[in-house]
């Protein structure tokens, strides 16, 4: 009988245990319970997706950046292929339509610059020559009244095998 007490004891004390879960258990340990563990998860999930949401911001803030040097660099560049016509014969200067000319090449002879400028020509460039006051002779072409334009032409016969030296001449 004292047996029969005990196996029952202990199959009530089983039940009590098994429909009580490990809360119980983690109660009387110290130990978070299910439901904060769960609450916990929330608050560490939703201060991940805010963590996710400054970390876009911040790659977007580093592309304006990145874009901002990149186009500070362009003009850099842009400044240091600009020549001003300061010394153009009066005629010359006159004779240009637009503000801004690609020079491919700036000659002493002007035979040579008549070459050029039909190697221009059977490069589909329309070209005009251009006379310094100090008997140079330069080919233009690509002529434009926007910077941006002419910049973007620049580039693209300097990336060309075309005349990788060329340079922007600002008419004033």
């Amino acid at each position: 009988m004292r047996n029969c007490k005990i196996i029952s004891l202990l199959l009530l004390g089983s039940i009590v245990l098994l429909s009580s879960g490990c809360d119980l258990f983690r109660k009387m340990a110290g130990r978070p319970v299910s439901s904060e563990i769960e609450a916990k998860r929330a608050l560490i999930e939703g201060s991940d997706s805010l963590h996710r949401l400054r970390l876009d911001s911040l790659i977007l803030v580093q592309k304006q950046i990145s874009d901002s040097l990149s186009s500070l660099d362009s003009l850099t560049l842009v400044r240091s292929s600009l020549l001003a016509s300061r010394s153009l014969k009066p005629e010359s200067r006159a004779a240009l339509t637009c503000r801004y000319y690609v020079i491919v090449g700036t000659f002493s002879k002007s035979e040579n610059a008549l070459k050029r400028s039909e190697e221009c020509r059977s490069n589909d460039y329309e070209s005009q020559l251009i006379q310094y006051s100090n008997g140079f002779t330069a080919v233009g072409i690509c002529p434009s009244n926007s910077l941006s334009k002419a910049y973007s032409s620049l580039q693209a016969v300097r990336s060309s095998s075309f005349s990788p030296d060329a340079w922007i001449l600002e008419n004033r």
